[in-house]
């Protein structure tokens, strides 16, 4: 083997680029497709800079750098553009233009994931949401595990730049926002918590976002109503009834969820 191509053999055993792994993300349970489509999704949202890409201020990564990446060897821009075009959930955005570095090198494939990100300093451009009526609703789906701390703390973005809530029900035609595995649905006042100083935006692909409050919580007392995928009341009341649900205890939910 000649010195050249020793370098070149050894770049990739050391991940090329970015310096990762090869290894794709995902189960192994998962198909390769599935691997290949959760890898994409992580290096977008949370791994670019991992991974060597460079990333401008609104998401995008240059498609070049992005398949040069180790862990996407079995893709080329066919293969993700059909990514783009079978995603049911409008994950990404894949768009032909200039590169502002090198200005005179002529347009190029840019991409990028459409929320979710963890880095921050991306800076989606994003529509806002200034009244409840922009939207038909907002509503955030988790399981039976979590809602005991949600119940006192509220919704937290974690580690990503902002809580993902869904304008209806994951299964009746919305296309992303939440799990289709949700046990248990909160749904929130946007106007209350407009009015407070909460500030919402829309996605591309349609995801309501907020960043909460300055710790990166949205409240309770924002809650309208949480109920389970079932219909169970947990907290607040429907239309037209004037009840309101006691919020079960952390020992009931733990041991319907250990039931499940």
């Amino acid at each position: 083997m000649s010195q050249p191509a020793k370098q070149k053999d050894a770049s990739k055993q050391k991940g090329g680029q970015g310096g990762g792994s090869a290894k794709l993300r995902g189960l192994p349970k998962d198909s390769p497709e599935v691997r290949v489509s959760k890898t994409l999704s992580w290096i977008l949202r949370h791994g670019a800079k991992s991974e060597g890409l460079y990333m401008r201020p609104d998401g995008f990564v240059r498609v070049t750098e992005l398949l040069a990446s180790p862990k996407l060897a079995s893709l080329d821009l066919n293969g993700l553009q059909q990514i783009v075009k079978d995603d049911a959930k409008m994950r990404y955005t894949l768009i032909y233009g200039p590169d502002e570095n090198q200005p005179d090198a002529g347009d190029i494939w840019w991409m990028r994931a459409n929320q979710g990100h963890s880095m921050k300093a991306v800076k989606l451009d994003l529509k806002p949401i200034l009244s409840a009526s922009d939207i038909p609703l907002a509503v955030h789906g988790t399981n039976k595990k979590a809602w005991p701390s949600i119940s006192e703390q509220g919704l937290s973005k974690m580690a990503r730049n902002h809580i993902h809530l869904a304008q209806g029900i994951a299964g009746d035609g919305v296309i992303s926002g939440m799990r289709t595995s949700a046990q248990i649905l909160i749904y929130i006042d946007v106007q209350k918590a407009l009015d407070a100083g909460i500030k919402f935006h829309l996605s591309e692909n349609g995801v309501v976002l907020t960043e909460g409050n300055e710790r990166g919580f949205l409240a309770p007392e924002f809650f309208s109503r949480v109920e389970t995928r079932q219909g169970e009341l947990l907290l607040g009341h429907r239309e037209g009834t004037a009840s309101e649900a006691a919020v079960p205890s952390p020992e009931t939910i733990t041991e319907e969820a250990s039931a499940t």
